[in-house]
């Protein structure tokens, strides 16, 4: 059996992944590159970084397995969702992309929900539009940029992007594509209805394919710059989330994932369509042919995390230097020297505004019950808590659904922390399971590159023959204390929503 290799674009670097025949992981190299926020709200990078950390980093996991080029039989692509190229005619980025946690398009959303109506927004799309979707980038560009809206040629979504150089095609596929605000959920095509309410030409926006399907194959010009062999087949892949949840086997009805990354997801298979009354859930296609997901979505999850380690942790940064640890480990270990509940102190994790279930790109990051009393560990551990509170809001509207949840299985970088699951599995009170494979996305990219090549007859037959579960953490006996503060936790945003409101206009009136 060929080798498989799995590229995931993500939003602090390009992971490489290559896989043997039994689903070994034989390489994994990460490049990482910046992301700039030039104005408050904002999100951006430079498309040519991805391609960049792309052509390293296969050639590190080629040289890191011993292989070459000819050894690769397939490839698959995973992304940050959302985000916005736009290319001239000569396929040349004409600003620096747009990302998936920009907050800036919020009159844009307004503007396009007034025009198109929000329940016909469900119709067509099966989602509300959110600032952080790839349609209200587009209108913001038509009224700030209109220079850079003229030349504009094509848009294409970050790992299709990548795609291009790597195939020359310009293509995408349907869990991506679903993401855009641009894209009918249910019949799986671009929505014609919606790009006429919102006058965005057709030709833009590239050829969508199931997500096993080959969309292109290594250019001789990618070759070169890779290490790749010209002729390689390369398939349309999945988004960053229903990639990752085939790399987490999450394939088949009542299983759900928990993915704690920048982000943190809730992300339910469905085999048939579904959608949450008031669009609070998104609802897109899954990356598995012919079928769907609903996923919700916490902006700032092991985001949070980052941000108090840079904020508030320096000295574990330093320690753990010089012990040759990873610093979340010694937070971790700060954390865990608080009780459960962190003796009354909340945390609200909005610091790049929300998405479910509270779509408001004003939303802050809080702590609520400061003391003198409290010291890091409780701050510690009430960021790790208020994550899983706000995963929580997501998991209990899949259960509104109707779905059962069968299994919760956790993946992300804060899948490694046993007191984070420890916390998750009390605050949701549902055992929380860990598998073999941790890489996530770019693992589930490989799977379907497999599937697209013949080694996987299904998606499904890929998931079963690789992945299996390894851990199990049960709800502890402190389960019951996470109760009372979850239902004071759900109080907290609908009465602080004037006070964000309020500071954003006081921030944009001071032109900070």
């Amino acid at each position: 059996m060929p080798y498989l290799l799995g590229i995931d674009v993500g939003t602090s670097g390009t992971k490489v992944l290559i896989l043997d025949e039994a689903g070994a992981v034989v390489a994994n190299v990460t490049e990482e590159y910046p992301l700039d926020t030039p104005r408050p709200l904002w999100s951006e990078q430079n498309p040519h970084d991805w391609w960049a950390a792309t052509t390293a980093g296969i050639q590190r996991a080629l040289a890191s397995a011993g292989l070459t080029g000819d050894d690769i039989g397939g490839v698959g692509l995973s992304g940050q969702m959302h985000g916005m190229v736009m290319l001239d005619r000569d396929a040349r980025p004409l600003r620096p992309a747009i990302l998936w946690n920009d907050q800036r398009t919020g009159p844009q959303c307004q503007w396009i929900t007034e025009r198109v109506g929000f329940q016909r927004l469900l119709d067509l799309t099966a989602n509300a539009v959110l600032p952080g979707f790839t349609a209200p980038k587009i209108v913001w560009t038509r009224e700030n940029e209109p220079a850079v809206y003229e030349r504009t040629a094509k848009i294409l979504l970050p790992k299709d992007y990548v795609r291009y150089r790597l195939t020359g095609e310009y293509a995408s596929e349907v869990s991506d594509a679903s993401g855009t605000s641009l894209f009918d959920v249910r019949r799986r095509a671009w929505s014609d209805a919606m790009l006429t309410a919102l006058d965005i030409p057709r030709d833009w926006l590239p050829d969508v394919f199931e997500s096993p399907v080959v969309s292109g194959q290594i250019s001789p010009t990618a070759a070169q710059a890779t290490g790749l062999r010209p002729g390689t087949p390369v398939v349309g892949g999945g988004g960053d989330q229903a990639a990752g949840a085939v790399g987490s086997g999450i394939v088949e009805p009542g299983l759900v994932s928990v993915t704690v990354g920048t982000s943190g997801v809730v992300f339910a298979h469905l085999d048939e369509f579904a959608l949450e009354p008031q669009g609070r859930l998104h609802a897109f296609c899954h990356a598995v042919p012919g079928k769907w997901h609903v996923m919700g979505v916490t902006l700032s999850a092991g985001g949070s995390l980052r941000w108090l380690r840079d904020a508030l942790g320096q000295d574990e940064v330093a320690v753990a230097r010089l012990m040759g640890v990873d610093p979340y480990e010694l937070l971790d270990a700060e954390a865990a020297r608080a009780p459960a509940g962190s003796e009354g102190l909340l945390f609200l994790p909005y610091l790049s505004g929300e998405r479910t279930p509270y779509p408001d790109p004003h939303a802050k990051g809080v702590f609520v019950g400061l003391t003198l009393r409290h010291g890091k560990p409780h701050l510690t551990r009430s960021v790790l808590e208020g994550v899983a509170y706000s995963l929580r809001d997501c998991l209990e509207l899949v259960r509104d659904l109707g779905l059962a949840v069968q299994q919760v299985r956790a993946s992300g970088g804060g899948a490694r922390s046993p007191l984070w699951r420890e916390i998750q599995a009390d605050v949701f009170g549902t055992e929380l399971v860990t598998i073999n494979v941790a890489e996530g996305a770019a693992y589930g990219a490989a799977l379907l590159a497999g599937v697209g090549i013949g080694v996987y007859t299904s998606v499904e037959e890929a998931a079963a023959r690789v992945i299996r579960v390894v851990t199990r953490t049960a709800p502890s006996a402190d389960a019951p204390r996470y109760a009372p503060g979850y239902a004071i936790y759900r109080q907290l945003y609908p009465s602080l929503r004037p006070t964000f409101e309020a500071l954003n206009r006081w921030v944009v009136d001071a032109g900070h």
